[in-house]
Order: structure tokens, then C-alpha cells, then sequence
């Protein structure tokens, strides 16, 4: 029986600064690295096709680059326990390596179910950290310091050698899962996963177009090209937080660049912030934060407004061309990202549970910690911040004042000018007329009245808030999940 190691890939899809893959290369059994389509996420809601696309370009991306040492990685679609029993009967098993995964709670149930597993067969099972997330951190005393130290030690440099490897032909019994070819094919709009893509993307960003970063990122059309655009590939991986920074930092003196960098280097931080949150505190996956918002008062009847907010069809510009523009690319930046939540949850007052997981399958970096965390802050049930009522009309004016984004998201406003775009319902039936847009138009008739609604959501908000048991449980999640000074 073999004696072998295995690196088990997660949401890590690299070959540098791989901790855990630097670690097995240097046992002297060879390594077997490894990749689980899971039946169990694939039909998860959080994800769709466009995850397992770039999870599959990814693969590829890395079998390319492992092809010199003569291997590839193991891809496999079956549960993760069924699949460590069958390679424990196989090979001698001298250590599984991973980092750890700040998932969802079906991911963590299935990693106490493999650990129970391979502990029952004597396997070690050597987890390296994420990043500078704190596995079941309960305060943040010495965190900032802890992420300083993280993001500025050595990279980790794995020694690949083609001995240091299961090699191709050994592993051609193991049947591997064929990437099927429509994950493969890139797909116009969308980013494509892999390393080779997640370094050029940065690299890009440093030869010119960061150069607007801190005064675009607010801009729904505009931020497409400004921002770093490096999201997706730090949420699977295939580039880690130290190696961003790292560059950020060497780039430093770039004329033209400090207030980008700047900008940058927070966003760098506030990413591990949030994942550290979650990971402290995972029952925000189900429940509110703060516990006093238990009973609040959401709508009953959400159906229909529901039904139209996933769509893009609830006939307010901003609101319907941001959920488009995710449908057809996966992508829009933070701001419009959190008027949708807010759109959501005090304008339609419906509950954050019922669109987080649509918005997880539609975002190409769906993170679960950032995910969740900024979820509930924009829903206004974390009670330790700012409550923030976005108004969609006023977005539209501030960030997309030429009605650029809007025209190329809902074509049918084509016609209609600034600033009668930003609120068609306005239009007499004359103008509708004029400007060919059709007589039953959703964006003549929206699903609610905005100031209306707006209105009843900050008197539930401010009240609510003021409640003694929301005030209770701030002080809680204050010391929880705030740096104290």
C-alpha cells in the first residue's frame, strides 16, 4: 500500500503562499492534491453554475502550471466523507493538509464529520489558518497586531519537484471527475477563475486603471474598471490577502497612486475584519446578531415584492439594473451591493433571510463570513452600526448622474432622458409616449412608493433601536467583535 500525503483544496486554489502544500511537500511521502465538487454544495442555494465555473477554471488553470512536475489535482465529485474512507482503503495515509474554511454550517458539519474520520484511522489532520482569520477567536485585544504580523511575514514557498508528487500516470485509476466543458468555456461578462488571471488582474490595476480607484468605487459603471476587480479570486483563492498586500505595499511610491492605495490597503483589512466576525460568531447565518431584533416586525406577505426584487423588475431604475447586471456578470460594487439590501429590508421590510442566499448564488465572490457579516449590517441587525436607509433615486443622480448604467442594464428606459430616468413613474402619459416606453411599464407603476416606505422604515428603525434588550446585546457584540481601546 502506498504511503502518500494529501493537500486537500478548499477555497485556496493556488500553488503560492499555500502554507499547507509547503508544509506536505516537504514530508517524504509524495503528495496527492485534491479537489471535491461536493453533491451537497453543488445543490446548495448559496451556490450556482457560475461558482463551479470558476472553481473548474481554476482547476484548470493549476493543472497547467502543475503539468511540469507531472501531476495534476485529484477532482472528485462525492462527499467528503465517502471520499476519505475509499482513500484511506487505498493508500496509507501519512497526513491530510488544509487550511482552515470559514464556511457555511453544512461545510463545518462535514469537517467535524471528516476529523472524526480520519482521527478514527489515525490520519493527523494538519490545518493551517486562512489568512489572518483567528479559528474561534472570542475577543479582538490583540487582533489588529495579529493581522499586521500575518500580512508582513515571508510568503510561503512551496518546493515543487516533480519526486514531491503523486504523478499523472499513478493516478489515472483514481478516476478523476471531468470537468464538464461548459465550466471550462469562458462566459462573457464574467471574470474567469484561475492564478494566472487573479496576478494579472493585479498587476493591471497598478498599470493604470487604480489610478481613479478611490474616487470611482462608488460608481456602479465607473467601479468596474477602477476597483481592483481581485474579489472573486481572493474568495476562491486563487491569490492569498498576504501576497495582495505585500504587492500593494511594494507600489507604495507610485505616483499617482496614494490615495488609491490607501483606499485599497482598509478594503485589505475590512476583509478579514468581517470573515473574523463570522467566524466568531457563525449563527448569524441563521439568526440576527443582535438578539433584541428577535421579534421585529418584517412583512408577512412578501411573495410578490420578493419575487421582483430577485428579478429586477420592481420598476425602480437603480434597484432593477444593479440585480440585472449581477444576473448577466456576477458582479457590482460594495455600494450598490448594500442599496439592494436596504432595498430589501426597509424599503419592501422583508426579512434579510429571505434574499441572502439568492444574492450569495448571484455574487462571483460570494465569501460566506463578508457575506453574512455586511448582510446583517446593511439590515440594520447588527445594532452596533450606523443604520443606513439607501435611497435609490439619490444614487442614481450621485453615482450614475449621465444615466449611463441604468440605459445599459434596462433598455426599455433607452429613450427616456436625465433626470426623468432616475424616476419614470413621474412621466405623464404623454412623456411615456414620447420616450417609447410602453403603457404598462413596471417603471410607470413600481412596486411601492419610495418616500412612503422610507418613511415607515426609519420610524420601525429608530424605534427598534432604542429598545432595551437591542441595547443590551450591542454591548455584547461590542466587546465580541470590536478592538477596544
Amino acid at each position: 500500500m502506498k504511503t502518500i500525503n494529501i493537500v486537500w483544496l478548499k477555497r485556496d486554489l493556488r500553488l503560492t503562499d499555500h502554507e499547507p502544500l509547503k508544509i506536505a511537500l516537504e514530508q517524504p511521502e509524495p503528495t496527492l492534491l485534491l479537489y471535491l465538487f461536493e453533491p451537497m454544495l453543488l445543490e446548495e442555494q448559496h451556490y450556482s453554475e457560475r461558482h463551479w465555473r470558476f472553481v473548474a477554471q481554476s482547476i484548470q488553470d493549476l493543472n497547467s502550471q502543475l503539468a511540469p512536475f507531472d501531476t495534476q489535482v485529484l477532482v472528485l465529485c462525492d462527499d467528503a466523507e465517502a471520499t476519505f474512507k475509499r482513500l484511506t482503503k487505498r493508500f496509507d495515509i501519512a497526513g491530510v493538509y488544509s487550511h482552515e474554511e470559514v464556511g457555511i454550517d453544512i461545510t463545518f458539519t462535514r469537517d467535524k464529520q471528516v476529523a472524526k474520520l480520519l482521527k478514527d484511522a489515525n490520519i493527523p489532520w494538519i490545518e493551517m489558518p486562512m489568512g489572518a482569520v483567528i479559528r474561534a477567536a472570542q475577543n479582538r485585544v490583540t487582533w489588529d497586531d495579529d493581522w499586521q504580523s500575518v500580512m508582513r511575514a515571508p510568503i510561503a514557498v512551496p518546493s515543487m519537484a516533480s519526486d514531491r508528487f503523486m504523478s499523472t500516470s499513478e493516478m489515472e485509476a483514481l478516476n478523476s471527475f471531468a470537468l464538464p466543458q461548459q465550466w471550462l468555456d469562458k462566459l462573457k461578462g464574467f471574470q474567469t477563475g484561475g492564478p494566472t488571471l487573479a496576478w494579472r488582474t493585479l498587476e493591471d490595476f497598478f498599470a493604470d486603471r487604480g489610478r481613479t480607484y478611490s474616487k470611482s468605487i462608488s460608481k456602479p459603471l465607473a467601479s468596474r474598471t477602477a476597483c481592483s476587480r481581485l474579489s472573486p479570486y481572493l474568495a476562491w483563492g486563487n491569490i492569498s490577502l498576504r501576497e495582495i498586500y505585500q504587492y500593494v505595499l511594494s507600489q507604495w511610491n507610485k505616483p499617482g497612486y496614494r490615495r488609491s492605495l490607501i483606499a485599497l490597503t482598509s478594503r485589505l483589512h475590512w476583509h478579514c475584519h468581517f470573515i473574523q466576525k463570522f467566524e466568531s460568531e457563525s449563527s448569524m447565518e441563521f439568526e440576527h446578531l443582535n438578539r433584541g431584533y428577535l421579534d421585529y416586525p418584517y412583512s408577512s406577505d412578501i411573495q410578490p415584492k420578493l419575487n421582483a426584487w430577485k428579478k429586477g423588475e420592481t420598476g425602480i431604475p437603480m434597484v432593477d439594473a444593479c440585480m440585472r447586471c449581477l444576473h448577466h456578470t456576477g458582479y457590482i460594487n460594495f455600494r450598490m451591493r448594500a442599496m439592494l439590501v436596504s432595498f430589501l429590508t426597509h424599503h419592501l421590510n422583508i426579512d434579510w433571510r429571505y434574499g441572502v442566499k439568492h444574492l450569495a448564488s448571484l455574487f462571483l465572490d460570494f465569501e460566506p463570513g463578508i457575506h453574512y457579516a455586511q448582510f446583517q449590517m446593511q439590515a440594520g441587525v447588527a445594532g452596533i452600526n450606523t443604520t443606513r436607509i439607501y435611497n435609490p433615486v439619490k444614487q442614481s443622480q450621485e453615482h450614475d448622474s449621465d444615466g449611463y448604467f441604468i440605459k445599459l442594464w434596462i433598455p426599455e428606459l433607452a429613450e427616456v432622458p436625465v433626470p426623468l430616468l432616475f424616476e419614470p413613474w413621474k412621466l405623464t402619459p404623454m412623456e411615456a409616449e414620447l420616450y417609447r416606453l410602453d403603457s404598462n411599464s413596471r417603471f410607470l407603476n413600481p412596486i411601492i412608493e419610495l418616500d412612503e416606505a422610507a418613511r415607515a422604515a426609519r420610524d420601525r428603525l429608530w424605534g427598534w433601536k432604542k429598545k432595551p434588550q437591542v441595547q443590551k446585546d450591542t454591548f455584547r457584540i461590542l466587546q465580541k467583535h470590536v478592538r477596544q481601546k
